[in-house]
């Protein structure tokens, strides 16, 4: 066969769409878990990081905003779309409408959220806990690799550079070259644990992960099917709409819903407004929230009072109390676990958002890299 033959058979090698690495993937993985209640999940990339969605009976939406930052290197390159056909020579433009802006170049597809989660704790390494993490001993990383590199040196400062860029050519984003690359030139220094090298290129491609624990240690390469995306569910949250909004500690809020009876099937989130002026808080003065629980042995109620130890702040100008399926809001617990503060906002129509802060266990001083969780639930029409 000749070489010319040889070559028009092989198949092209994809350009990557995506190619995030990090060398400690358990706080990517803890993001993943706080919205893993349903199987299917839609990734959303863009240059600013990962949005992943998950919908629960066309009620519940809940989303993880990944931001690029939290991985040592995120490179993402969105691909060409096509160019639009030229107007007819009869059509006619008007000067003076304004051009439109163009939209934020993503890329959409969908994906078994449990499979996902799953291998990335293929070693055992991705712990849901701090205590899980305390347990594990992590090997140390060979460090050849890293001394070979040039521009980093291996030092804090070195990685902290590295975070959060992103690249404008397609130059080294070879999917073949990428899966070629050794384990170790990639794995570079860290001595926290499992590191994650996650690429994708495209549609029709599947989402790879490249785990290792050493460069010397085991690893392992997952290809994981994904998906067209389907028409998701827009709950817009108003935020001229807003009539609460109350900022908390998230122990609290997760303190309560672990107390609540299996039985309690609605929700009752209940805001009242500060004592009029002139007036301070009174024992008979009603809490600034309330959550009722109610199933069938009865109502059990949490009241957080006008407190900066419990509540960091509250907006509420009027008496608001919209009820929801308790079965529905618990999904946040699992994402609580890992939370400092949470908000509860509601609008006019009783949109609830719960947004939950999950910082970063890499503190690097004020700016150092915080993720968060959203979770909007539609309230239960009573009337």
């Amino acid at each position: 066969m000749s070489q010319s033959q040889a070559t028009s058979e092989e198949e092209p090698s994809p350009l990557l769409v995506l190619s995030a690495y990090t060398t400690d993937l358990r706080h990517f993985t803890n993001l993943l878990r706080g919205v893993s209640f349903e199987k299917r999940a839609l990734f959303d990339l863009t240059a600013g990081g990962i949005v992943v969605t998950v919908e629960e009976a066309r009620t519940l939406l809940a989303f993880a905003f990944i931001r690029n930052d939290i991985f040592d290197e995120y490179i993402y390159i969105p691909m060409e779309e096509p160019e639009p056909e030229p107007q007819s020579s009869q059509e006619t433009v008007d000067e003076d409408e304004e051009p439109t802006p163009p939209r934020p170049k993503r890329t959409l597809f969908e994906v078994n959220l449990s499979t996902v989660i799953d291998c990335l704790n293929l070693f055992g390494t991705a712990g849901t806990s701090a205590s899980a993490v305390k347990k594990h001993r992590f090997k140390g990383w060979n460090q050849s690799a890293q001394d070979s590199d040039g521009d980093d040196d291996g030092t804090e400062d070195g990685s902290a550079s590295r975070r959060g860029r992103t690249s404008k050519s397609a130059s080294g984003m070879n999917a073949s070259a990428s899966a070629n690359t050794k384990i170790d030139q990639f794995m570079s220094g860290s001595t926290k644990g499992t590191a994650l090298r996650m690429t994708y290129a495209g549609p029709g491609h599947p989402l790879v992960l490249h785990l290792a624990e050493s460069s010397s240690g085991p690893a392992a390469t997952c290809e994981i099917v994904t998906y067209d995306p389907e028409p998701a569910l827009e709950l817009p949250f108003d935020s001229d709409a807003m009539i609460m909004k109350m900022i908390l500690k998230s122990s609290w809020l997760q303190d309560a819903l672990s107390e609540l009876h299996p039985s309690c099937d609605k929700l009752t989130i209940i805001g009242n407004p500060p004592p009029a002026p002139g007036r301070g808080p009174t024992l008979t003065a009603p809490p600034r929230l309330r959550i009722k629980a109610t199933g069938t042995f009865g109502t059990t109620e949490m009241d957080y009072p006008n407190d900066k130890e419990v509540l960091e702040s509250c907006e509420c100008d009027t008496h608001v109390s919209f009820t929801y399926r308790t079965s529905h809001v618990v999904r946040v617990a699992r994402a609580l676990q890992h939370s400092t503060k949470t908000s509860v906002r509601i609008d006019e129509g009783g949109l609830l958002s719960l947004q939950l802060i999950i910082p970063s266990p890499r503190m690097r001083g004020p700016k150092a890299a915080e993720a968060f969780t959203e979770f909007r639930c539609l309230a239960i029409d009573e009337s």
